[in-house]
């Protein structure tokens, strides 16, 4: 059965090269897409402006100079060579791109079409073309794609037999699922191994048990137990999983900059930033967990005490509006602060108890060269020999957190903080999220970690909210 999918705008603007995902299907693209798209395209938010070019640009690339006739009855979708298909890496058969004139379309008796000459009437108009094509090929599968749920909800209640969300960007089911950095055993975890083989080196314990015995596990993750054990996982082969045995007493003791841990998560998030093999550490959790006093903390330890990096990066994404801040009065840390000053107060918790603490702070941000950076100013830029640190990292989406990670040069290392539960971009949701994807893409990185920090240090009251609220 042939299947037709009939894209929606915001596919496109999600993912530009969405087209590519449907293998030896159908595409369709509604021609009130490509008017959107029209005016997207020159919005002064750039980041969705310059998805709407990239998504003609691949329209146009794959369109060509085929006639008016041709483009209607669809176009051969030829893949580009960086673009692979994981899930047939050695299928031939490729699909068609059709581009609908959505003006045409008459209102018949047996077509339940919706209103789509009021304002506002896009998503209808789009709908009608999914609703067309159903009426006019029934012996084909017609599906339409959109990740509105509200469109959904009416395309079906319009009679679509049809309507799926994009998921190719997701790359998991349920946020729920995503690597938290540590295996909680209920009870004892030794009482769930049947056989395990016990080395000493110097005055390191390593356990070695069978891989097969374990649920998935990575390089550079914990188990813990409600007995105290701590294990740490150095070594994963084919047979075996080479357990560290860590003192739980040991990690709790553990301080940087006069910080010390108040839970376990932040102690095991200690012992990962300072694990010489990790040049990628994610750090996740809610409000008041401690995410960026620990990140700020460990910079100054290792910058201005072991004189490990020559400067530390402190970056975060800005609203539209603060693109332009190029054209304003002052310096780029002065331009930043607003949206930084979450690292200041952080500052003021390490040196609020000094006897002049706003001259240690100004003393701290010269002596380890802090440089507050828009992520917007950081493009083809590369850094050596710096400690970068990414808040607020929820908001960010796949692609702009991948062309921040390209940017690490040598000897350098970046911490990305984030809470899923925080984001305030309506293009991306927990499951999309560039946190989530840089998560499940480097869990397994031999040189990367992951720490979910989960107590709420702040106070009693945020710690009620968060549960409650």
């Amino acid at each position: 059965m042939e299947k037709i999918y009939v894209l929606d705008t915001n596919v496109l603007l999600h993912d530009p090269l969405a087209i590519y995902a449907f293998t030896e299907h159908k595409v369709v693209i509604p021609m009130t897409v490509l008017e959107e798209l029209d005016v997207i395209k020159d919005r002064r938010d750039k980041d969705v402006s310059r998805e709407a070019r990239l998504a003609i640009n691949t329209i146009d690339k794959i369109v060509g100079d085929a006639s008016p006739k041709a483009l209607q009855s669809g176009v051969t979708i030829r893949k580009p060579h960086q673009i692979s298909d994981e899930d047939s890496p050695r299928k031939a058969t490729e699909g068609s791109l059709a581009i609908f004139p959505d003006q045409q379309i008459t209102h018949t008796d047996n077509i339940p079409f919706l209103n789509g000459n009021h304002d506002h009437a896009n998503d209808n108009r789009i709908i009608n073309v999914a609703l067309s094509l159903q009426a006019t090929n029934p012996r084909s599968s017609v599906c339409l794609v959109t990740k509105d749920i509200n469109m959904r909800i009416k395309a079906k209640g319009s009679g679509l037999e049809r309507v799926e969300d994009y998921r190719k960007d997701k790359v998991l089911d349920d946020v729920d699922l995503m690597s938290k950095g540590y295996i909680q055993a209920e009870g004892s975890f030794w009482s769930t191994v049947d056989s395990v083989r016990t080395e000493s080196h110097g005055r390191h314990t390593v356990h070695l048990i069978e891989k097969n015995t374990l649920p998935t596990l990575y390089l550079n993750m914990f188990i813990i137990d409600d007995e105290e054990f701590v294990g740490f996982v150095v070594n994963i082969d084919k047979e075996y999983v080479y357990l560290l045995d860590i003192n739980k007493q040991n990690i709790m003791h553990q301080s940087f900059w006069g910080i010390k841990p108040r839970n376990l998560e932040q102690a095991m998030a200690f012992y990962l930033l300072r694990h010489d093999n990790s040049d990628l550490m994610i750090m996740t959790g809610p409000a008041g967990s401690g995410k960026t006093l620990l990140a700020l903390a460990y910079g100054l330890q290792v910058t201005m005490e072991e004189k490990r990096f020559n400067k530390i990066i402190v970056a975060r994404s800005t609203p539209p509006m603060a693109e332009d801040i190029g054209f304003l009065p002052g310096t780029e840390e002065e331009k930043m602060a607003p949206w930084l000053a979450a690292f200041d107060d952080n500052l003021e918790i390490l040196h609020g108890a000094d006897e002049h603490a706003f001259s240690s702070i100004d003393y701290v941000k010269q002596k380890a060269n802090i440089q507050f950076k828009s992520l917007n100013f950081m493009r083809g830029r590369s850094f050596n020999n710096a400690l970068i640190i990414i808040d607020e990292a929820q908001g960010l989406t796949q692609f702009q957190l991948k062309s921040i990670v390209t940017r690490v040069g040598s000897n350098s290392k970046i911490i990305v903080l984030g809470n899923l539960a925080q984001i305030d971009n309506k293009y991306i949701t927990p499951l999309t999220s560039g946190l989530t994807y840089l998560v499940e893409k480097c869990k397994s990185f031999k040189y990367a970690s992951v720490m979910h920090v989960n107590g709420i240090e702040r106070s009693r009251l945020a710690e009620f909210a968060e549960e409650n609220l």
